[in-house]
């Protein structure tokens, strides 16, 4: 087969590359290291795309090196202004790092586990050369992912990843239906049209995103990140589940001193509100510009972030 052949028979999402073990199956998708779909005997833990879809809404997209939004894309490190491309038009900013679109190489395939890794090279806004490892991991625990950062270049980098799931508690109803165990004592307030960041406010001002008891989300609109996090044993657990309490939870350490958690409010039918995207982050909102939280990789570093999600 001719390299223009394989190409073209080669999914949009990339090269599919499943796993299993311990009653899940998951399928990471090449282009952006892309957690294309996973399950726990048979049923859907985040909503799933086609391996010929050009991936929607940056479901299950590794991001790197930033996670979230650098606000009009502008930022300034080591005292040199910088300007990103404005991959978020409608709002004018710099939305989910660099990584989502590049086709990651295999590092290491196996029945239960993955590596993949693509590297960063310097451009305009980001003149840094990073490799971006990504490690998918099943166990009896869950599907656990770790992000690691490499400076393969001469001078720092900022730095800071997270995933990006929509998770499910049951594929047959809405976020609506679901209740949600969110141990986070602060959220991120934002503007109403750009969702820029304007102050870390307690949630006891804000009832309507306090989610610290469990109780159902109903028709709450949220795309707010979230901190003041609560932990047990170090780690800190976000829970979405039916009446009944099946679902699904991710869990995370203080590696991740932040959670973005987005109701997956569409103007479409068929996707408004079929999953509750739920982002562990190492950093907040624009933190390229804030600096809150912001990793700085210096030559030859390297950063590590991970998560796991699990089924209830």
């Amino acid at each position: 087969m001719s390299d223009s052949t394989a190409s073209a028979a080669t999914p949009r999402s990339g090269r599919q590359l499943a796993i299993a073990g311990h009653g899940y199956e998951a399928v990471i998708a090449s282009v952006g290291a892309t957690l294309r779909s996973l399950t726990f005997e048979g049923r859907d833990l985040v909503v799933p795309f086609d391996a010929d879809e050009v991936r929607p809404a940056y479901r299950g997209a590794t991001l790197a090196p930033w996670p979230n939004r650098v606000v009009d894309g502008r930022y300034a490190f080591g005292g040199v202004e910088r300007r990103l491309a404005l991959s978020e038009p409608e709002r004018s900013h710099a939305l989910h790092g660099l990584v989502a679109w590049t086709e990651f190489a295999d590092r290491v395939v196996a029945d239960d586990r993955v590596v993949l890794a693509g590297v960063i090279e310097p451009q305009t806004g980001y003149p840094f050369r990073v490799e971006v490892e990504v490690e998918y991991r099943l166990d009896a625990d869950g599907l656990r992912q770790t992000v690691t950062g490499r400076n393969l270049g001469t001078d720092a980098a900022p730095w800071g990843t997270g995933p990006h799931p929509y998770l499910v508690a049951d594929p047959a109803e809405r976020v609506d239906d679901w209740t949600l165990t969110l141990p986070a004592s602060e959220v991120l307030t934002v503007t109403d049209d750009r969702l820029s960041p304007v102050a870390v406010e307690p949630v006891d001002a804000h009832p309507h995103w306090d989610f610290r008891d469990t109780r159902r989300l109903g028709d709450v609109f949220i795309d707010h990140a979230f901190t003041g996090l609560s932990r047990a044993g170090g780690i800190a657990e976000v829970r979405v589940q039916t009446a009944s309490g099946a679902g699904v939870a991710i869990a995370f350490d203080e590696g991740c001193p932040w959670v973005q958690v987005h109701t997956a409010d569409t103007p479409v039918e068929a996707t408004h509100r079929i999953g509750l995207a739920v982002e562990p982050m190492t950093c907040p909102p624009d933190a390229f510009r804030s600096g809150v939280d912001l990793v700085v990789l210096q030559p030859g570093g390297a950063h590590a972030a991970s998560w796991t999600i699990s089924a209830l």
